[in-house]
């Protein structure tokens, strides 16, 4: 027998919470979690899953709108899943993104003694990313009133993002206010090109086709990387693709691709071909030159990511007599901006191409007080490896989303630095660490960082001090 749906009727949305969805709260006194609303707003709700303290749901009316929403930029706002708090005024995204670090802080660190310096707004609101990816398909996601209309269409293809939820439709993107131009004039060019010369979009379903992924990345001074991935090798047609390309674009300094026969669109285990161009990207932040190529990991944010490691090096108090420790160092960016005021920086970290690229860039900008040491946290950041090292007077650390592990947290507390700086992606996570540490350390100060405007994500920089 179906279940019947359960409508809650009438309810105001309070606040936001984890994953940007908005909160209210029941007659029943339960917290009500709901999709696709903002703070302020008065909806009924359809609920999809009861629980004893919290239901969820989606918007089934509008009642009452919000005096806090404003109008999307994005035509696509609402399908694609990318910038979901488009609908919110910018202050109110920043108003809720610091109140989730102080509330993850306190409730799940049990901390309410530091000092919290107000949420370091982005210098931009829209176009701040740069390095977008795109993914082919010759069977695009169809809106509600294209299936309802049941007109045929002779051509699916779609270049843009994943449906939320949906591995296999790809939306077919005619704007997006994340990247700067010619972002979207390359994407839309790269689209125009393959229908008229019928080029095979890839199929997802029964993984075949000849252009899989596109990626676009530009550093500050406007120079552009274009990558593509291909499911087969077609020399003559990837040739044209990507001369034609060249010469409408002159904005294209390198550009590169791989063929990729696997299940997956994943670029870290491909051969990449160079086609025109170095390969890579150079980039610059306050006078340090990092090589950005394909596979690399950098900050897409660059000038708010300035601005983050600007604020972690003022957090690290460095005299230029410390020893720092940078654990999860990735491609040695913070460790570079702290060894120009420390005596010796070493910087760990799992991936090996993370590290070639550490010890790349170090010798690129002149820096022989930086040592990078690879693999598993756990595993190397070990006792044997404090006894083999000079003890560090400030450690840094910047975590994946999971946050440290226990083993790395207890080598910290022996490790026994004078000052912590932790960078988190998750506050959560962040704030379990502190709580771990609180016996040893005490929480001086946090200063959220909004690196993804019109999204729910938000960074946290912590200082702990040995007690």
């Amino acid at each position: 027998m179906r279940k019947k749906n359960v409508v809650l009727e009438n309810i105001r949305m309070v606040s936001a919470g984890a994953k940007g969805v908005a909160v209210g709260r029941a007659e029943n006194g339960k917290t009500v979690l709901v999709k696709g609303a903002v703070p302020g707003d008065l909806v009924h709700v359809n609920v999809r899953k009861s629980k004893s303290s919290y239901v969820e749901g989606d918007v089934k009316e509008f009642v009452e709108y919000s005096t806090d929403r404003v109008i999307p930029r994005c035509i696509h706002f609402g399908v694609c899943g990318g910038c979901k708090w488009q609908n919110l005024n910018y202050g109110k995204q920043l108003e809720y993104k610091e109140n989730e670090v102080l509330n993850n802080i306190r409730r799940i660190g049990g901390i309410s003694d530091f000092i919290n310096e107000s949420i370091l707004e982005a210098p931009e609101q829209y176009y701040y990313r740069n390095k977008m990816e795109f993914s082919f398909s010759n069977s695009r996601w169809l809106t509600q009133e294209e299936i309802i209309g049941g007109t045929d269409f002779d051509n699916r293809n779609a270049l843009g993002f994943h449906i939320p939820g949906m591995w296999s439709k790809i939306l077919d993107l005619k704007e997006c206010h994340l990247q700067i131009s010619p972002s979207n004039e390359i994407r839309l060019a790269v689209k125009e090109y393959a229908d008229a010369h019928s080029l095979d979009f890839f199929d997802p379903r029964s993984q075949e086709g000849f252009l899989r992924t596109l990626m676009l990345r530009q550093n500050a001074k406007g120079e552009w990387m274009v990558l593509f991935q291909l499911f087969r090798s077609e020399p003559e047609n990837q040739q044209k693709l990507f001369e034609f390309l060249l010469s409408r674009f002159p904005q294209i300094s390198t550009l590169l691709y791989a063929v990729n026969p696997k299940a997956n669109d994943s670029v870290y285990d491909l051969d990449i071909e160079v086609f025109f161009g170095p390969g890579y990207l150079l980039e610059e932040m306050d006078g340090l030159k990092f090589k950005i190529g394909p596979k690399s990991f950098f900050q897409t944010n660059y000038k708010q990511a300035l601005n983050l490691y600007r604020k972690t090096h003022d957090f690290a108090q460095l005299t230029g007599n410390e020893v720092v420790y940078d654990l999860y160092t990735g491609t040695g960016t913070i460790a570079q901006y702290l060894a120009r005021s420390a005596k010796q920086v070493i910087g760990i970290e799992a991936v090996p191409e993370a590290i070639d690229a550490a010890r790349e860039h170090a010798e690129l900008n002149g820096l022989t007080n930086c040592s990078f040491y690879c693999g598993d946290m756990k595993e190397v950041f070990t006792e044997n490896f404090l006894a083999n090292h000079p003890p560090a007077d400030v450690l840094v650390t910047d975590p994946p989303r999971d946050g440290m592990h226990s083993k790395v947290i207890e080598q910290i507390i022996k490790l026994a630095p004078e000052r912590i700086v932790y960078v988190s992606c998750n506050s959560a996570t962040q704030a379990r660490d502190i709580a771990l540490l609180k016996e040893h350390y005490k929480l001086v100060k946090i200063l959220p960082v909004d690196m993804f405007p019109q999204t729910h994500h938000v960074e946290n920089i912590a200082l702990l001090v040995r007690v």
